[in-house]
């Protein structure tokens, strides 16, 4: 287990002393040698000295192939997307994980924006995608495209017994004479795009320091030891699934199961009774699938002891269904992906970190701080006062790609220090517990009055006292009164019996939509969190 205690000043310069996650990883890898490394759900369990051959193959490939700066890779959680992401890492690339869920128009963006010229991904991948109607070959004229079941069949016996022995034989200092190159702590290791729930995405540049000192951070909270398995099942162009539930049980030697799709809980819970799965990471979104899927049976879950949600908030129909239903307790989370991504956490009383507060997203990772403040003055605010959440720490980004101007509004430099304005509101108690309260960008101004939309949510939530309903409120311009809330909300919810319900449950008038739409569903990003853009543009649509 890794156990480091420092000080907020002293991981600032600590964290450019450890060794990039690559590096982590080739020590981990030498040492456990036929150890369990990564598996697919429905393939075979990789040892960590195969996974090494295989990072080395793919790693002569690549260099061949790209002698380009930025990769692209579209890839879900998988082996063969492990392999080739610490391969790339090992050459010195940066890697731009592509979000395959974003649409045709943001993909293409962010391959223009990185100026990326090969992107790697499979055949397999983009034949799944074509089943879901997403012609994926179509969305980038002018790049190559490599599949890396074919460059698996390119790779010549003798390549494969050479890396093989190899990876045996030969000491960490010679494979990474030979095989890798040297890195800066500053360089930029991966640029991750923001998700875009609230505009256009933007390129999170994160460099090796970053990850490896937040890999560091989330081991430490997590108390990951080599008996520890992790569920890899978050994509990687998440922050999470990248950096959490990839890099870091690689880093600190502890095996990671993979599954491609977050949604398929019941194979996903499968393999967690098939691997004793003891960490699973998800969205409230993805983790409700568990309670309510009549497949996933309390008993193929218990060998889980660490369950976290994160990037949106954890409602209590969640949270206390699936605790009915396993026995186990989910714990929340927050972070960013400016900020490598995690930041925060809760803990469960089996471990020896901060416990849990209901309602809270728990208190700072190690080396990392919170400042709440006024937006405008940036003046620091009271215990228990609502203001914009400043977040210190060695993991916070490089920068926005090519976005000087966007990057100097995002960071304050305080006392000598960098701290990213996250644009959420919330505030501290007294023991360091942080409670998000809102998203900045997301109030209505009714009348004057500035109403929080995810409290909108929340008490509509409550009112139905229904764990199946999800909600999403956007704001519409009204003649009258400056804007006005609409809901989309599933299972049927009309205007009628949502009105009866916060009625009886006095809700505040002012927190009564002006209009309710009935969909099938509420439209998500690939992340899990609601796609605010796209309820608008449905709203719009319906008014229209």
């Amino acid at each position: 287990m890794t156990t480091v205690t420092k000080s907020f000043s002293e991981w600032q310069s600590y964290a450019q002393t450890l060794d990039p996650v690559h590096v982590s990883w080739l020590k981990q890898a030498k040492t456990s040698k036929t150890k369990f490394a990564v598996a697919d759900i429905v393939g075979v369990e990789i040892p960590h000295d195969r996974f090494l051959t295989g990072v080395l193959l793919f790693s002569k490939k690549i260099k061949a192939i790209s002698p380009e700066q930025n990769i692209g890779l579209l890839l879900p959680s998988s082996a063969g997307g492990a392999i080739t992401t610490m391969a790339a890492l090992a050459l010195g690339k940066t890697i731009v994980n592509l979000n395959f869920t974003a649409g045709k128009k943001a993909l293409q963006s962010a391959v223009e924006q990185a100026q990326i010229k090969h992107i790697y991904s499979s055949s397999k991948f983009f034949d799944k995608m074509h089943e879901k109607g997403v012609d994926l070959a179509s969305f980038f004229p002018g790049v190559k495209v490599l599949f890396l079941e074919d460059i698996k069949e390119e790779i010549s016996a003798l390549s494969k017994i050479g890396c093989l022995l190899s990876a045996k034989l030969m000491p960490v200092s010679m494979i990474r004479k030979l095989f890798f190159k040297e890195v800066a702590p500053n360089d930029t290791a991966a640029i991750l795009f923001s998700s875009g729930s609230e505009g256009a995405p933007k390129g999170v540049e994160l460099t090796h320091s970053n990850i490896a000192a937040n890999a560091k951070q989330a081991a430490i909270a997590m108390e990951a030891i080599s008996t520890d398995v992790v569920m890899s099942t978050l994509p990687t162009f998440h922050a999470f699934g990248f950096a959490v539930t990839t890099l870091m049980p690689l880093t600190e030697g502890v095996p990671i199961v993979c599954h491609p799709d977050p949604t398929d809980v019941a194979t996903i819970a499968a393999g967690i009774e098939k691997y004793h799965g003891t960490i699973l990471v998800g969205t409230p979104t993805f983790l409700r699938l568990y309670s309510i899927n009549k497949k996933v049976s309390s008993e193929s879950m218990q060998s889980l002891r660490l369950i976290f949600a994160g990037a949106e908030k954890l409602r209590n129909e969640v949270r206390n269904t699936f605790e009915a239903k396993f026995n186990k307790e989910i714990c929340e989370g927050y972070g960013t992906t400016e900020t490598s991504p995690a930041v925060s956490i809760n803990l469960p009383p089996n471990t020896s970190g901060p416990r849990a507060k209901i309602g809270t997203v728990g208190r700072t990772l190690e080396g990392t701080d919170f400042k709440i403040v006024d937006p405008d003055s940036l003046d620091e605010l009271a215990i228990g006062e609502d203001g914009l959440i400043l977040i210190g720490g060695p993991q916070l980004m490089k920068g926005y790609l090519n976005m000087p101007e966007k990057t100097a509004e995002a960071i304050e430099i305080i006392d000598g220090y960098r701290w990213y304005r996250s644009g959420d509101k919330g505030h501290l108690d007294e023991d360091g517990y942080l409670t998000i309260v809102d998203r900045y960008s997301r109030f209505a101004k009714i009348g004057g009055e500035m109403v929080s939309l995810t409290t909108v949510e929340e008490q509509i939530l409550e009112a139905l006292k229904n764990a199946n309903v999800e909600v999403a409120a956007t704001c519409l311009p009204d003649q009258r009164k400056g804007e006005r809330i609409v809901l989309l909300a599933t299972e049927g919810v009309t205007k009628e019996v949502l009105q009866k319900a916060l009625i009886d449950a006095k809700v505040n008038p002012l927190y009564h939509p002006a209009k309710v739409y009935s969909v099938k569903e509420i439209p998500k990003l690939g992340s899990g969190k609601i796609d605010f853009g796209a309820t608008k543009k449905i709203a719009l649509a319906h008014i229209e």
